[in-house]
Parts: structure tokens; C-alpha cells; sequence
């Protein structure tokens, strides 16, 4: 079973820690005055108040402006925040090729993120033409860096052989390594292959 990894997962990163300890203690007017003054990572921090409600009202429309000033400047937590809203139709119309130019900036800098879900893209043909390969080469960069879903996803590949040659052996490695670290689709995986 192949997973995109949500942002609320990997908002749960480094990239979410200084945006929620600030909401917390009530510090998110500095958030919004160095965001307005074109700071990437407040601008990303706001984007994800305003995604997740947390010191300023729930306004998809507002993290999707926020996040995009700062995926403008480069901020690949950001980029990755932008694509899925994409992907997922929210706080702008669903639109996969979008989603598919923000995950390829945000995976160009190595989020693995980012680079599991362009993996499943081109995993499942949306936004761009079908391809195995690529989504091989996208798994594989995550799941190199430790992402679990990448993991999962690349063992899914070895086991139907979809982008590599079959290989039982490839697949119950990658499958143990997400499940090691708690995946239950991995889990799940790994005990069909028994």
C-alpha cells in the first residue's frame, strides 16, 4: 500500500517546532511582523498557524498565500506545504501539476518529503506521465534519508517489481526498515510476505 506523506506529519519536523512553541506563548505578532518584512521561515511558520489554526483563525486561503511567499524564496518546507496543498485541493483548486513543480523544488533540496510524494506522482501518473523509474529514483532518495512512507513505498516497487527487477529479498528490507520505525502499512506489508 502506497502512502503520501501529509503535511501535518511532516509539519511535526524541525520546520513546525519554532511556529507552534511561538503560538503558545502568544508571540505571533513578531511571526506575522517578520513575515511581512520577508522573512522566508516566518512566512512559513505563519502559513502554518493559519493551516492548523493555532494562534489566528483556520484560513487555508491565508497559509496557501503564506506559503507561497515563502516557497518563492526557496524555503523547501514551505515548497512542500504548497504542493500538497495542491495535491490535496486546499486553499486553491486541485491541481496535480502544480503539486508535482512544488514537490520537484522542495525534493531538489533533498525533503524527503517531498520526494516520496513526487515519487507517487509519477507512481500513479498525476501531473506527470507514468514512471516507475522515477518513482524508484524519488522512493529511493527518501528512503535513503530514513522517510518510513518512502521506505514502504520502495519495498511496494521491489515486491511487484514496478521500476526494478522483483526482488522478495529487496522489498522484505525496505518493508522492515519503515516497519522498524512503526509504519503499519510496512508492518502489514512484511507480514503478507511470510
Amino acid at each position: 500500500m502506497l502512502r503520501k506523506i501529509l503535511p501535518t506529519l511532516v509539519l511535526g519536523s524541525a520546520f513546525l517546532g519554532n511556529a507552534i512553541a511561538s503560538t503558545e506563548t502568544a508571540d505571533t505578532a513578531k511571526i506575522r511582523a517578520s513575515a511581512e518584512q520577508g522573512d522566508a521561515t516566518a512566512q512559513f511558520n505563519l502559513g502554518v498557524m493559519y493551516d492548523k489554526g493555532k494562534g489566528v483563525p483556520l484560513d487555508d486561503k491565508q497559509a496557501v498565500d503564506w506559503y507561497r511567499k515563502a516557497a518563492e524564496q526557496g524555503h523547501a518546507g514551505a515548497q512542500f506545504n504548497l504542493g500538497m496543498s495542491y495535491d490535496e485541493g486546499e486553499g486553491v483548486p486541485l491541481d496535480d501539476k502544480q503539486a508535482v513543480d512544488w514537490y520537484r523544488k522542495a525534493a531538489e533540496q533533498g525533503h524527503a518529503g517531498a520526494q516520496n510524494n513526487l515519487g507517487m506522482m509519477y507512481d500513479e501518473g498525476e501531473g506527470v506521465a507514468l514512471d516507475d523509474k522515477q518513482a524508484v529514483g524519488w522512493y529511493r532518495k527518501a528512503a535513503e534519508q530514513g522517510d518510513a512512507d518512502a521506505q514502504n513505498n520502495l519495498g511496494a516497487m521491489y515486491a511487484e517489481g514496478e521500476g526494478v527487477t522483483q526482488d522478495d529479498k529487496q522489498a522484505v528490507d525496505w518493508y522492515r526498515k519503515a516497519a522498524e520505525q512503526g509504519n503499519a502499512d510496512a508492518k502489514h506489508n512484511l507480514g503478507m510476505m511470510n
